[in-house]
């Protein structure tokens, strides 16, 4: 595995689990409710969600890759296009208090709950990994398939270990829910520039394949 892969799949972990959505919205909401020590219950019970996700999602990619360029390229391209969809979405967004979730009695089960049942966390974790995999896909095999899981794993962790770290503190909560629409938008630049990447990667095989 190369240093640029081995960065490419941590960042992809770490980028998956600290971009805001619905989980990192309602550990905030936990958070300010009842404190850093729920947060990280609740973060805790949720990365068994993100580990499955990102498991599936890298399991699609590897094999996309084994069973051939085209379908790598249409996986990009349809993540892309999703990764797209997305940011633009969020650019357009309008101040909300829909995404706020309330106090958990038992935040680990809710975040367990939470994370296995969010109905886009595979899509999401698809679209992430493949706008940051596509350049390096030549080197992705079933071998590197458990390490691949692995650093999402710890990518992952890393950006629930700093958002536990601020959860619990007031001005981080009170900039947040005061610029969260501020912030949702420019998450979804970052995923238009994702979406250009994983486009620019799949269109030129594509293309190449039709002509």
């Amino acid at each position: 595995m190369t240093v640029s892969l081995f960065l490419a799949v941590l960042a992809s972990g770490f980028i998956y689990g600290i971009t805001p959505g619905p989980g990192v919205l309602a550990v905030f909401g936990i958070g300010a409710a009842r404190g850093r020590r729920a947060g990280a219950g609740f973060l805790c019970g949720h990365l068994l969600g993100d580990v499955l996700w990102c498991s599936t999602a890298l399991i699609a990619i590897v094999g996309a890759r084994e069973f051939g360029s085209t379908t790598f390229n249409v996986l990009g391209l349809i993540s892309g296009l999703y990764l797209f969809w997305l940011g633009l979405r969020a650019v357009r967004a309008q101040r909300s208090s829909s995404g706020q979730q309330g106090p958990s009695r038992q935040p680990f089960a809710h975040g367990v709950v939470f994370g296995l049942t969010n109905p886009k966390a595979y899509p999401v974790a698809v679209a992430t990994f493949t706008a940051l995999l596509s350049s390096r896909a030549q080197l992705l095999t079933w071998d590197m398939l458990p390490w691949l899981i692995a650093l999402s794993f710890v990518g992952g962790a890393a950006a629930y270990l700093i958002l536990i770290g601020v959860v619990g503190a007031g001005q981080v909560r009170a900039v947040y829910q005061r610029h969260e629409l501020l912030i949702t938008r420019l998450c979804g630049v970052m995923f238009i520039g994702f979406a250009i990447s994983a486009l620019t990667h799949a269109l030129p095989g594509l293309l190449s394949t039709i002509g």
